[in-house]
């Protein structure tokens, strides 16, 4: 098998609006084209490890099109369209070849990926490629790799892997993901959704978001409080500790003397019911794309699409509860300050190495 490699596009400053995705962006999305063959998708960031929160960050989604054109889309967990392109491909089943061609996102789909959602913005416009290739042939089993977005300070890129064949079964052995494995309270995913924070019963945060954060395990960062990782079950190598309840809809603990409720608007647990929770609390914790780094030091600039993806992760106002010295209280509402992030991974290993 070949991979190819095409450097499109290196730094973009668009930014979309509202949109749905259905699957994180680092599991493999499999298409089967009308005239043989198929056709998969997956996003990267090569030269991470595998502690990249990638699958927290992005949603993804594929749609077959007319005339042999696939509409590809990523998305945040906010529902912000982050990219978008097309991908021409034509499959010959006689000479086991493909061609393949990548395009700017087309304007009608554009307009009708974004209808359906209030308040309707059928202007916004997709971050994409500005020009098509040519179409290139590749063999069966070939693979390129397509550079969507790329962070020139940190050297952070995302990269979406296309890969073509006409035996599926390659593409399952090539996605580990998609092979059997022993059932494990891991296959137990919890989810939290459309999700409002509470800390001493003031709400500090609340998204809207349909899609939420999902896996065997759920993060939720505050600044200056750090990240707390919540678990079914103790982990070893780590120190959970079982001091929260997870009852329905809502999960509650109370840390230094701070008492937390991540209230979901959807039952966290498939089944439902009141179970305890297992917290681990990582003080150390730092966002992947952190704002800070990228503020100009002279004169201002727009920021990059990093910058923009995790704002749209996180919430941009907070409710806040100050205590004076003597001891009244005032709420204010703080704008872009009390940045909240969540989500969801299928094991500790890629939230956070492992204790000495």
């Amino acid at each position: 098998m070949r991979n190819k490699f095409w450097i499109l596009l290196l730094c973009i400053q668009l930014f979309g609006l509202t949109a749905l995705a259905q699957n994180p962006a680092k599991r493999q999305l499999v298409l089967q084209l009308a005239n043989g063959g198929f056709v998969a998708f997956r996003s990267e960031m090569p030269g991470s490890n595998t502690t990249s929160p990638l699958a927290a960050l992005l949603y993804a989604q594929a749609f077959a099109g007319e005339n042999r054109i696939i509409h590809r889309v990523l998305t945040d967990a906010q529902q912000n369209v982050v990219f978008g392109y097309d991908l021409w491909v034509n499959a010959d089943p006689i000479t086991k070849k493909f061609s393949v061609a990548v395009l700017p996102a087309d304007e009608a789909f554009r307009r009708s990926f974004l209808k359906d959602f209030t308040p309707p913005r059928p202007n916004s416009a997709f971050a994409t490629f500005p020009k098509s290739t040519t179409p290139q042939t590749l063999d069966d089993g070939d693979a390129v790799s397509l550079e969507l977005l790329v962070n020139h300070e940190s050297g952070a890129k995302i990269v979406d892997v296309v890969k073509v064949t006409f035996d599926r079964t390659t593409l399952r052995e090539s996605n580990l993901e998609t092979a059997p494995k022993d059932f494990t309270l891991d296959a137990v995913a919890l989810g939290v959704k459309n999700y409002s924070l509470l800390i001493n019963g003031n709400e500090v945060s609340k998204s809207k978001s349909r899609i939420g954060c999902s896996g065997a395990l759920l993060w939720l960062y505050i600044p200056e409080r750090g990240r707390f990782i919540f678990s079914l079950v103790p982990r070893d190598g780590y120190d959970f500790q079982k001091i929260a309840v997870l009852d329905e809809n809502k999960i509650a603990f109370t840390i230094d003397g701070e008492h937390y409720e991540w209230v979901s608007g959807t039952s966290i647990l498939p089944s439902g019911g009141t179970w305890n929770l297992w917290v681990l609390r990582d003080t150390k914790y730092t966002p992947l794309f952190s704002s800070e780094e990228s503020e100009p030091r002279s004169a201002p600039k727009s920021p990059s699409i990093f910058d923009r993806l995790q704002g749209a992760l996180n919430k941009q106002g907070a409710t806040l509860t100050i205590i004076t010295p003597n001891g009244s209280r005032t709420k204010t509402t703080v704008v872009g300050q009390q940045r909240v992030m969540v989500g969801g991974a299928d094991n500790m290993e890629n939230l956070l190495p492992k204790s000495p």
